[in-house]
């Protein structure tokens, strides 16, 4: 059973988040897709089913080393860009993922012949609870005032569900340490979302818009150097709450320096009717190719 591995939001090999995907993967149970995705141990592996389409779209499962999920967007775009190069072998302009949160599109621009960028269209944003400062602060070792009070933090899911927590700077950003008691005490009375994505307008690089770090430990994941379904929230978020002044967005946002993963990922969004129109996009590197036996 061939298997690829890809760096997804990366702008050259060994940086964006690793993901392991699995390919003819129909005969797989459950449980082995889980042990296989505990053995990669990247944030997620996923598996696609068989090599040909199907309602339009591609079979693909994902999971963490511990969960399977419904959604996630480093794993969707990383994957695509696997289908395109090595079952479909041609330029084609969209590729679409049957997940277990539906379909979900993937757009693909191409130098020479070869993807430069991909985009996926994420689900639209749903905006759940929200929390004061002092649930979190002693859980991300924060103090009440790095928290940029003139936003809320909120739980947004565009198929996988966050609490967004905005900053006020980049030194909050370095300062965040998970204490795993009391953050495990605030998820678990965390009615819907399970990890927690930070985020500042205070960027390392002057040419890009945010900063941003995400915890997953529930999920396995300490940290997570480029988090697309994160991501996907935010600009909704962005979107919603006029964070720059306009209901629509078209940004730039840098993850996984922290942690020696440097990560870029392009967002935009803008209203649609009652909802909101929510692009991810990046770039995507392989880095390397075997067989399980």
């Amino acid at each position: 059973m061939q298997f690829y591995i890809v760096d997804v939001f990366a702008e050259k090999k060994y940086a964006g988040n690793q993901l392991a995907v699995v390919r003819g993967a129909e005969s797989l149970s459950t449980d082995e897709m889980q042990t296989i995705a505990l053995e990669m141990n990247y944030s997620e592996t996923t598996f696609i089913l068989r090599d040909e389409s199907r309602d339009g779209g591609y079979d693909v499962r994902i999971f963490t080393p511990v969960h399977e999920v419904p959604f996630a967007g480093h794993p969707t775009l990383g994957t695509a860009f696997v289908i395109q190069q090595e079952i479909m072998g041609e330029p084609v302009e969209q590729i679409t993922l049957n997940l277990k949160v539906g379909q979900i599109p993937v757009s693909i621009s191409y130098r020479d012949d070869q993807p430069s960028e991909l985009w996926m269209h994420q689900r639209p944003p749903s905006f759940g609870p929200t929390f004061e400062p002092e649930a979190l602060a002693a859980a991300l070792n924060l103090e009440i005032n790095d928290f940029d009070t003139r936003f809320p933090i909120q739980d947004v899911s565009t198929g996988l569900p966050f609490v967004l927590v905005p900053l006020q700077s980049l030194s909050a950003i370095k300062r965040c340490r998970v204490n795993q008691e009391k953050f495990d005490h605030f998820i678990k009375n965390s009615e819907r979302a399970k990890a927690v994505f930070i985020f500042c307008p205070e960027p390392y690089s002057a040419e890009n818009d945010l900063n941003a770090r995400m915890f997953a430990p529930h999920f396995n994941v300490n940290e997570d150097p480029a988090t697309g379904s994160a991501n996907g929230c935010l600009a909704g978020y962005l979107v919603k709450h006029r964070y720059f002044g306009s209901d629509r967005i078209d940004v730039r946002v840098e993850q996984g320096y922290e942690i020696n993963r440097p990560s870029l990922l392009k967002l935009r969004a803008q209203p649609k009717g009652d909802d909101i129109d929510v692009f991810v996009g990046g770039q995507v590197v392989k880095v390397a190719e075997g067989r399980l036996i």
